[in-house]
This record gives C-alpha cells, sequence and structure tokens, in this order.
C-alpha cells in the first residue's frame, strides 16, 4: 500500500420552502440539485454495486437539506417540476426538428430525466434512505454538519454553537439510522476549542482548510498528508491542495474545459416567454430551465452546440489525468513518510452535475479506472483511515476557513457585518429562555422550540455569502430579518407569559423543520 485517497462532497442548500406560494424561485435550488446531482449520484452508487467495483466515498449531508428531502410538500413540488421539464423536452424534440444537434439534445434531455423520475420513485422519493441504504455495506459514509450551516467561529457564543452541532447530531441520527463519526465544519472555518464541542457530539474527526492544519501548533510532522489529534481526541484532516487546484481552479480546473456544457446558457433565457412560462421556476420571471444546448465553446458570445460524446470522452481524459496524479502525488509522499498517506479531497456536491455536468460521470470514471490501482492507491473513509492507523501526532489547528483570503471573510465584511450584532442579542436571549421556559411545557415549550429554530435559521451562513456574492440579496436580508423578527416576537410573547397559538401554529407550519429540536441545548 502506497497511499489512500479520501473523497469527501459536501451537500448542503438553505432552508427555502415557502407553502405559502404555488411555485417560488429559491425552491428551485432544490430542484436543480435534486435532478442535476442527488440522483446522478446515487445512480453512479447504484452502478458501482451493481458492478462490483471497490469504491469509498464520503457525502455530508446537511441537516436543513436532508429535512427538505423528506418534506412531502417540497417532494410533491418535484415531482410536478420534473414531470414539467420532460413535458418540455418532448415539445423542444418537436420544435428543433430543423434543427438536428439541437434535437438529439433534446432527446437526450428527455431520456434522462425518464430515467431519473424512474429512479427517483423506486427509491420511494427518499434520497436520504437510500444513502442510508449504501451506509450499511461500509463503502458509503455519511456525516453531518451545523444544523443550519452556521459559521461556527462567527456565532461567538458557546451555547449556540453546542446548539448548532448537537441538534445537527440529532437530525443526522434520525435520518439515517446512525449517528454520525464525522463533522463537515461549514465553510472549513475553524477557531480552536470548536472540538471540545464535537467531542462532547461523539464526533471523531473533521476537515479543515490546509493553513489551518499547517499553522497547527505544534507543526504536523506530515502536513495535510496525516490527520492530527486535537485535545479533544478528534481527529483534524486538512483539505489537499493539489487535487482541489485540478478540480476548482477557474484558469486550471477541468470543468472549464471547451468541450463542457456551458451552464449559463438555457433556453428560460432564449426562447419565447410565453412558450416557456409554464415551465419556469417562478411565475412571471425568467430563469434556468436546466435545458441547455451549448457548450462552453470558449471566450466570447459565440457557442457551439453540446457534443455529450465528446464532453464524456473529455471527462474520462480527465479522470484519467487526475487518477495519474494521484498516483504519482501518493508514490512521491510514501517515500518521505513514515506511514502511508492520505490525500483527502473535498468538494460541494453541487459541482458534480449542476455546476459542471459532467462531474458524476467524471467521478464514475475516476473510481471505476482507481479499483486497478488498489495496491498502490485505495480509496478510503476518514473513519475506516483511523481505524487502520490510530495514532497520530497531536495538535491544535489554526484559526482558518476556505474561501476569500481564507479567514472567513467572505461571511464578515461590510455588506453583512449588520447581521451579527443581532444574532450576537438574539442568542443571549435564546438562553435566557431555555433557562426560564426549559421545562414549562404545552404551549409555551412550542414557542421556545419555534424560538431555536427561527435563531438556527438565522444564523445559516448562506444569507451573508449570498449578500457578499450579491446574487439574491433582497431574499437573503429578508430571510434574516424575518427569522430574527419571528424570534424576537416569541421572545415578548414568552416574557409576558401569552403566546398567540395561532399566530404561533402558522410559523411552526412554515419553519418545520428540527421536529425533536431541544431546547436545553442553550443552557
Amino acid at each position: 500500500m502506497v497511499g489512500y485517497h479520501a473523497i469527501i462532497l459536501h451537500a448542503h442548500l438553505p432552508f427555502v420552502r415557502h407553502p405559502e406560494h404555488e411555485r417560488f424561485l429559491e425552491e428551485s435550488w432544490l430542484f436543480e440539485a435534486i435532478t442535476e446531482c442527488y440522483l446522478p449520484l446515487l445512480e453512479i452508487m447504484q452502478g458501482w454495486e451493481r458492478d462490483g467495483v471497490p469504491w469509498a466515498l464520503t457525502i455530508s449531508i446537511s441537516p436543513t437539506l436532508a429535512t427538505m428531502l423528506r418534506d412531502p410538500l417540497l417532494q410533491a413540488r418535484y415531482y410536478r417540476r420534473l414531470n414539467g421539464l420532460i413535458e418540455l423536452a418532448e415539445k423542444e424534440i418537436t420544435r428543433t426538428r430543423f434543427e438536428r444537434p439541437l434535437q438529439e439534445l433534446a432527446k437526450m434531455y428527455h431520456k434522462r430525466w425518464c430515467g431519473l423520475r424512474e429512479t427517483w420513485v423506486a427509491c420511494g422519493r427518499d434520497i436520504p434512505g437510500a444513502l442510508a441504504n449504501f451506509q450499511k455495506t461500509g463503502r458509503l459514509e455519511l456525516i453531518t454538519c451545523s444544523a443550519t450551516h452556521a459559521v461556527l467561529p462567527l456565532l461567538n457564543h458557546e451555547s449556540s454553537i453546542r446548539a448548532q452541532v448537537l441538534v445537527a447530531r440529532d437530525e443526522h441520527s434520525g435520518n439515517f439510522g446512525a449517528a454520525p463519526l464525522g463533522f463537515w465544519l461549514p465553510e472549513c472555518a475553524y477557531k480552536p476549542g470548536l472540538e471540545m464541542t464535537l467531542g462532547e457530539a461523539g464526533l471523531r474527526w473533521f476537515v479543515v482548510e490546509a493553513h489551518g492544519l499547517l499553522c497547527a501548533t505544534p507543526r504536523p510532522r506530515f502536513g495535510v498528508y496525516a490527520p492530527v489529534f486535537t485535545n479533544a481526541g478528534v481527529a483534524a484532516f486538512g483539505r489537499d491542495l493539489e487535487s482541489a487546484r485540478q478540480v476548482w481552479s477557474r484558469h486550471e480546473g477541468y470543468p472549464g474545459d471547451f468541450n463542457y456544457r456551458d451552464f449559463y446558457r438555457d433556453i428560460g433565457f432564449d426562447l419565447d416567454f410565453e412558450y416557456l412560462q409554464p415551465y419556469l421556476p417562478s411565475p412571471g420571471l425568467r430563469g434556468y430551465t436546466g435545458l441547455k444546448y451549448y457548450r462552453i465553446t470558449g471566450p466570447g458570445r459565440h457557442k457551439e452546440p453540446y457534443n455529450r460524446q465528446a464532453a464524456l470522452q473529455t471527462a474520462r481524459a480527465h479522470a484519467q489525468h487526475f487518477l495519474e496524479a494521484r498516483l504519482a502525488q501518493t508514490e512521491r509522499l510514501a517515500g518521505v513518510m513514515e506511514r502511508p498517506p492520505i490525500v483527502v479531497s473535498p468538494f460541494d456536491a453541487e459541482l458534480f452535475g449542476h455546476w459542471w455536468y459532467e462531474g458524476p460521470e467524471f467521478l464514475d470514471y475516476y473510481v471505476r479506472a482507481a479499483a486497478g490501482y488498489r495496491k498502490k492507491l485505495e480509496l478510503i473513509t476518514p473513519t475506516e483511515y483511523l481505524r487502520r492507523h490510530p495514532t497520530q501526532q497531536m495538535a491544535t489547528p489554526a484559526a482558518s476557513s476556505w474561501g476569500e483570503q481564507g479567514y472567513f471573510k467572505l461571511w464578515l465584511n461590510e455588506t453583512n457585518q449588520w447581521i451579527f450584532p443581532h444574532l450576537q442579542a438574539a442568542q443571549k436571549r435564546m438562553t435566557e429562555l431555555a433557562v426560564q421556559f426549559g421545562n414549562a411545557g404545552g404551549l409555551m415549550e412550542r414557542a421556545l422550540r419555534q424560538a431555536g429554530r427561527e435563531l438556527l435559521l438565522a444564523q445559516a451562513s448562506d444569507w451573508p455569502f449570498i449578500m457578499r456574492t450579491n446574487t439574491s440579496p433582497d431574499y437573503a436580508r429578508r430571510r434574516v430579518t424575518d427569522h430574527l423578527s419571528r424570534f424576537n416576537h416569541l421572545f415578548e410573547q414568552l416574557k409576558q407569559g401569552h403566546v398567540d397559538e395561532g399566530w404561533l401554529q402558522d410559523v411552526e407550519s412554515r419553519d418545520n423543520l428540527f421536529a425533536g429540536l431541544r431546547t436545553e441545548y442553550w443552557r
């Protein structure tokens, strides 16, 4: 054995559920990810099992995503959306009858979406349940992250950090039938001391950005190619920058190849609005349908039609290149290390299929090709690695994150800094409520639990991120202010000893996640 490779896919979406609207634009984030990422990855894992391919993969499923995937309202809306896409593809087959390359693509989408519908129905519309079945084989490890993907170091309130971690653990256990052993720190954001809360939750390992481990105290002997144990006994794995660059880099990364499908060129912006309107994610607004006819092509406005076979050949070549790079990397490291090196490659799951349409096939080609080199490079999960190699150096990683400048700037800057004083006040108030009303029972207990849900939702990292990137800033600001407003209203009602049950019931029906929330975590 020369070395190991651990691929970690982090699957997360913010909790977006609007029963008050028949169609809501931001709900399409979930529907697109199911169609283009989660179901294709599920099919690939089914193929590995069917063909007896030796594989190992780690997937982090955020509690908000798992909740949405199992929500009956969102499941019904997704089924309607998928059927609408199939109908749209049928219309496109007719509309493009004099444009052969486009018609072949319309047929491809129609066949693809019909197959995904069969996969979704076959798993009982329960993607978390299907993933849990793979976990039982020992080849897939499922882990969690904080309850609403909060950037934990920025909460700066120990009770709130504890609640984010322990609520996530409870939700994961309920959704997947087993407690998580690994924890994805949202945005790889770490500060010394977080490991104590992770240890309390029974977690065994987490991932930090490369410089977080390289700047640890004392300095790690093997860099990012072996984990370190923190004082809490929880292991920290470092992200490998070499494998990350080959996928993530804007200039060097595989997804930018001109043969791959162009994400931004979509018929939702090209064709007649009246024709498209029944299939758009929100009535009255243009948006992505998922039906895209063009490849990246290159710089400039002109786009060539997408060639699926050429794209798949490119994905296979990139997978082979990625494998050769990992083999050379681990062989080089093994020559200077006293133990087999582990290369840890974490990626956002949604990259594979959504942003990079050929990403699932790239992963499939890579895993299948790597199976022929198991004596030199073995795919592994972090938990299995720790089982085989339980003795590691002790160290404390440095405060760090991934993203802009590597120290939380994406989530705390001039566009979103106004959020955090409000969160600080609400966090203190939540602890005050948990101490005073934790054993109240009845309506008061319901109101206290809902206050916890609203605070958790206000803490989500997605809202400051969206404000910074200016993608849907008005929606993000509204979500933060709505959740804080509801929290403060509940705080006042509880303090006054009178809860408006009708209003509470309405809020519970909208923000209906974390049914078993335990408010003592805030004490």
